[in-house]
């Protein structure tokens, strides 16, 4: 493993516990540098110096185009939902967009039922992917890196667990929206997150779910994980909403730490970001990972627990749709 990213991960340590009904969150602290600095998606379209858009009149489904116009790089996380244009998407991977570029990132469709324009640009949606469908993507995006390397997700698996997501939620969409599903069970995810506020000096969080350990995310900067800890808790609790297992005793620490440990044992691939610096890929016996680093610094990284039908991409195989292409 890098020896940088490995450093980042043995630095972790666990604020004290928050726990509701069955989620249980452990603040990630880490006393490692906090550079560079950089805008959050959120930050950067209220501040007008970011612009998302259809790569073209015609669109394209697997791409957008950013113009970032400030002088402050701006980070874009894996699985964060832009909406609007002609069609909601999500990020496939986590970049680091430098001050005054543009670039073309790749993302995935999460409302398959529009292909029609709602506006010349995107807004932030003030949603991330639930961390179910995120570890799937993940795999997805990690196998197409090895093969041809791109960041290309496998569409109709998305799509095919956002519309197993709607059905375990009983939320349905005209245009099959994921956002759709986080509005109808806003009033439920919202009691999630007034039980886990983000305390002084958390850069991140790992999750349990059930008593099982589900994932972390790991933001460089305090400021920005501030900024984007409402999405990252409501993204684990809608797991935690449709498992219902009803497993609400105290979590046990040392699964927590017996997980991190785990991470440190996964294989390791390295492909150059989009934006700026690099993005390694992990996989495990159970695990599934990724980290953006940038000159020596971990902007951020992502590790979750994969079944191994999830990871040989045996879900919901009836209704699997074919790529979705343009």
């Amino acid at each position: 493993m890098d020896s940088v990213i490995k450093k980042y991960l043995q630095s972790f340590q666990f604020g004290d516990c928050q726990h509701f009904k069955n989620m249980a969150v452990f603040p990630l602290l880490c006393g490692l540098n906090h550079d560079p600095e950089y805008l959050t998606l959120k930050e950067a379209l209220d501040k007008h110096v970011l612009k998302i858009a259809e790569v073209s009149k015609a669109g394209s489904v697997p791409e957008l185009k950013v113009i970032n116009e400030g002088d402050i790089p701006v980070l874009l996380l894996d699985g964060e939902e832009v909406v609007g244009a002609k069609q909601n998407r999500v990020l496939n991977t986590s970049i680091l967009i430098s001050g005054k570029a543009e670039t073309v990132i790749p993302v995935s469709c999460t409302e398959q039922g529009r292909w029609a324009y709602k506006s010349q640009e995107f807004k932030d949606s003030d949603t991330m992917m639930s961390t179910k469908i995120r570890r799937i993507k993940a795999k997805s995006v990690s196998d197409t890196l090895h093969e041809s390397r791109e960041f290309r997700s496998d569409q109709g698996t998305v799509w095919t667990a956002i519309e197993d997501l709607s059905e375990e939620a009983d939320a349905r969409s005209q245009t099959k929206a994921m956002r759709d599903v986080f509005t109808a069970k806003t009033k439920e995810l919202d009691d999630y997150l007034k039980a886990f506020s983000a305390i002084p000096k958390q850069r991140g969080l790992l999750t349990m779910i059930d008593q099982a350990v589900m994932g972390f995310d790991f933001v460089s900067l305090e400021s920005a994980y501030k900024l984007l800890h409402a999405k990252l808790v409501k993204s684990y609790a809608m797991d935690a909403l449709l498992q219902k297992n009803g497993k609400e005793d105290p979590p046990q620490v040392e699964k927590a730490q017996d997980f991190l440990a785990q991470t440190l044992k996964c294989k390791e691939k390295k492909y150059e970001s989009v934006g700026q610096g690099s993005d390694y890929r992990y996989d495990g016996a159970n695990l599934v990972g990724s980290a953006l680093k940038v000159d020596k610094k971990i902007i951020h990284a992502a590790f979750f627990v994969i079944s191994e039908s999830e990871k040989t991409g045996d879900i919901s195989s009836a209704r699997r749709r074919s790529r979705f292409r343009r």
